[in-house]
């Protein structure tokens, strides 16, 4: 796994253990080629933050800062680690969990790209991790209003209804077993 693009472009990033799932290298290149211009001078959120690709891209690319956050010591020490190595700065690794971030720490409209990419939910008894997402007020209230969530899941889980949320889907992508899921705040 390797930053693709801007002023650590090129480097290798430390994936954490083999628990993780860090976001491929294909799918993140999608997902930055479609935000494009919205990335430089972004303030970014990256939630369930593993090694801190999503995050680190952003802020190669260009954003103003970027908030890592995972409940796992490990992986923010990576995060740490692969900072340090990318020379990327304006950042804050937080080790706790989503949700509590959110509700203790996250200020409205305070960033203008939130990444989540939490763990699959692959067999019915598997945290969904997308529904409290979608519905959380202090996620919505942390985007700004011309912001964008991204969202991952597997593919094959379908998203949970919009109606009773905040969010309107822009689009949604599937590259393998990964779906990339774009909102907004509704109209």
């Amino acid at each position: 796994m390797r930053v693709i693009s801007g002023s650590a472009g090129g480097l290798a990033l430390s994936v954490p253990d083999q628990v993780a799932r860090p976001t491929m290298d294909k799918v993140r290149g999608a997902i930055f080629s479609s935000l494009g211009d919205a990335v430089p001078g972004a303030r970014v959120l990256d939630l369930f933050a593993g090694s801190g690709s999503l995050g680190i891209e952003a802020l190669s690319r260009g954003a103003e800062s970027a908030v890592f956050v995972d409940d796992a010591r490990h992986s923010a020490e990576c995060i740490l680690r692969n900072l340090r190595k990318c020379k990327l700065a304006a950042a804050s690794v937080q080790t706790m969990d989503a949700s509590r971030f959110l509700k203790t720490y996250a200020h409205p409209e305070a960033f203008d790209l939130i990444f989540a990419d939490p763990p699959y939910r692959k067999l019915d008894g598997d945290t969904d991790f997308a529904t409290p997402l979608l519905t959380s007020a202090e996620l919505a209230s942390s985007l700004a209003p011309h912001g964008t969530f991204i969202l991952e899941t597997l593919s094959t889980d379908p998203l949970p209804a919009l109606d009773e949320t905040p969010w309107q889907l822009l689009r949604s992508r599937s590259y393998g077993e990964s779906g990339i899921h774009y909102l907004i705040h509704r109209a």
